[in-house]
C-alpha cells in the first residue's frame, strides 16, 4: 500500500468514526493525527494533554500552541503519574499503569462532552518494542487509527512534511520517566533533575536528547549524528559542571548514542 493510499485509509477509519477525543502529547504522532482527524472531522475533534511532573513544560507549550494555532478544542487535565498506587516503585509495567490513569481520565471527558471514541496515536513501528500502555489502551478501547491504516514513523514524518506541520522533523520524546531504571524509585526530585540536564543540553544546540538516571551517575545520549560535538574539552567540562551543580556526581556519554528503547535492553537479556 502506498503512502498516500494509507492516508486515504486513515481518513476513511476518522470519518467513520464520527467524533473522536485524542490523548495529544504534541509530539510528531499526535500532532499529525490531530491535523489529519481535525481536516476530516471538523470541531468534532477534541485534544487532551496531560500535565504531570513527567511531561516537560516545553512539550506542553508546544501542545498548547499547535492547538491554538489551529483553533481545535484542547484540555489540559491533571494526570499525576506519581500518585497512581505502585508507579514510583517503577515496575516494569509503568507504562500500562499510567496509561491506564489516564485514559480513563480522557474517556470520562470523552463522555461528559458527547464524542464517540478514545483515540491515541501508537503507530506500526510501536509494535516493535515493549509498550505495556498500549495493553492498557486496548483493554479501553482506545483506537490507534494511524496503526490500522498501517502508517509507520517514516510515513508520518513523511506526510506531515508534505503538510507543513512544524513536527515533521521533532526529535522523539517519551515521558521523563523512562529515563530511569525499573526497580528504582521515581520521584519528583529526579525528574526536576532530569528535565534541567536535558534542557541544558537542548539549550546548546543537540536536539535528540535523553539524560538517563542512574543514582549519582547521569548517562547521556544524545543523536549518533551528534555525539562528536562532546569532543569539545570546553564543553565536557561546562557539561560535567552543570550536571554536578543539579546534583549528579559522576557524569557519562553513552558512546552508542541514542536509540529507542534503551532502558528496555536489559529486558532483553532476560
Amino acid at each position: 500500500m502506498s503512502i498516500n493510499e494509507k492516508l486515504d485509509k486513515l481518513k476513511e477509519i476518522l470519518k467513520e468514526m464520527g467524533s473522536v477525543v485524542l490523548g495529544f502529547s504534541g509530539g510528531v504522532d499526535s500532532t499529525f493525527l490531530l491535523r489529519v482527524a481535525s481536516d476530516v472531522l471538523g470541531d468534532k475533534v477534541m485534544a487532551i494533554t496531560a500535565s504531570s511532573a513527567a511531561f516537560p513544560q516545553r512539550e506542553m507549550n508546544e501542545a498548547i500552541m499547535f492547538a491554538g494555532n489551529n483553533k481545535i478544542k484542547h484540555k489540559v487535565i491533571v494526570s499525576e503519574e506519581l500518585d497512581i498506587d505502585g508507579f514510583s516503585q517503577n515496575p516494569i509495567d509503568r507504562c500500562y499503569h499510567c496509561k491506564k490513569e489516564l485514559f480513563t481520565k480522557i474517556s470520562q471527558t470523552a463522555k461528559e462532552e458527547g464524542f464517540k471514541y478514545i483515540i491515541d496515536g501508537a503507530n506500526v513501528d510501536d509494535k516493535g518494542d515493549y509498550r505495556p500502555g498500549m495493553d492498557a489502551a486496548r483493554e479501553l478501547g482506545v483506537r490507534s487509527p494511524l496503526l490500522e491504516a498501517g502508517l509507520n514513523k517514516a510515513d508520518i514524518r513523511a506526510l506531515s512534511k508534505d503538510m507543513d506541520l512544524p513536527t515533521w522533523d521533532k526529535p522523539s520524546f517519551a515521558c521523563l520517566s523512562s529515563r530511569i531504571p525499573y526497580g528504582q524509585e521515581i520521584t519528583r526530585e529526579k525528574l526536576g533533575m532530569i528535565d534541567i540536564a536535558e534542557q541544558y543540553l537542548l539549550d546548546k544546540g543537540f536536539r535528540q536528547v535523553r539524560v538517563r538516571h542512574h543514582g549519582e551517575i547521569a548517562r547521556i545520549e544524545v543523536a549518533p549524528n551528534e555525539r562528536e560535538k562532546f569532543f569539545s574539552l570546553n564543553l565536557m567540562d561546562e557539561t560535567a559542571s552543570k550536571f554536578k551543580e543539579i546534583g549528579f556526581n559522576y557524569v557519562t556519554l553513552d558512546i552508542k548514542g541514542y536509540r529507542t528503547g534503551s532502558m528496555n535492553e536489559a529486558l532483553n537479556k532476560e
